[in-house]
């Protein structure tokens, strides 16, 4: 009984059937915030939430029930049920806060498409590459603001009177977001402003943040080839065995014409 269920669920048929699913269900709940559509059809949303909600947990007790204890030994099973767990929490007074995060099952699709589940474990195999860029960007933005801070703190207090104030400006002008229209503000008292933003964009957007995006490609080159390291395990096998094949061949068709 056990092997027939684990047939079931590991079937490409039950995991496209997941898949539909987690769709479907992440669609009513966006429709669930449109007022006039709970209005018309509340009842039908309502049911449609119900039923997926049933449909994951009857999943969840057929993962366990088959795979016993090895379930928690997978971190896709154990995101799988906290994700479901959520929807289980109180919604009724002070904690109905906590329906919104019904949408969360809607991450789900996360763990059960193959391609989403590289992409994410990659990002998790290059949080320790980060870390040491997390704090070089970190250094330039409190020498920054620092420096900014000082230089143009009585000219624009609005952008650099203190430094906390710098830091938010200096992260705003990181992004890219009206970076020019606070250089020009304060290039009518400073003319020079422009060679310290200009600096600071070029050391955050051209070298660090490119500095995440290629920690982020090596982690998924890593991740690609370690999936493709079985393949080529098989293969060669495979080819070994037609080696000794040939080998056994061609030596019974001496015996057989000798």
């Amino acid at each position: 009984m056990r092997e027939r269920v684990r047939r079931v669920i590991e079937s490409k048929r039950f995991q496209q059937l997941i898949i539909v699913v987690i769709l479907v269900n992440a669609a009513t709940l966006g429709v669930e915030t449109s007022p006039q559509a709970i209005a018309r059809y509340g009842v039908a949303l309502h049911v449609v939430d119900h039923v997926a909600l049933y449909v994951f947990v009857a999943e969840l007790l057929a993962k366990i029930y088959v795979y016993r204890l090895r379930f928690l030994r997978d971190p896709w099973n154990v995101f799988d049920a906290i994700i479901i767990g959520f929807s289980f929490l109180p919604t009724a007074g002070g904690l109905s806060v906590l329906r919104a995060l019904r949408v969360l099952r809607a991450l789900r699709l996360i763990s059960v498409v193959p391609s989403l589940r590289r992409v994410v474990s990659a990002l998790l195999t290059a949080v320790p590459g980060m870390t040491s860029i997390v704090v070089l960007l970190g250094l330039v933005l409190y020498v920054a603001a620092v420096m900014g801070t000082r230089l143009y703190g009585t000219a624009s207090p609005r952008y650099f009177g203190d430094l906390p104030t710098s830091l938010f400006t200096l992260f705003q002008v990181m992004t890219g977001d009206g970076w020019s229209e606070i250089t020009r503000e304060l290039m009518v008292t400073h003319p020079s402003a422009w060679v310290f933003f200009v600096v600071f964009v070029l050391i955050c957007t051209f070298v660090v943040l490119n500095l995440f995006i290629a920690v982020v490609v090596s982690a998924m080159e890593e991740e690609h080839r370690g999936e493709q390291t079985p393949d080529q395990t098989v293969l060669a096998e495979v080819m070994a065995l037609r080696a000794e094949i040939q080998s056994l061949r061609e030596t019974l068709l001496d015996r057989v014409s000798s």
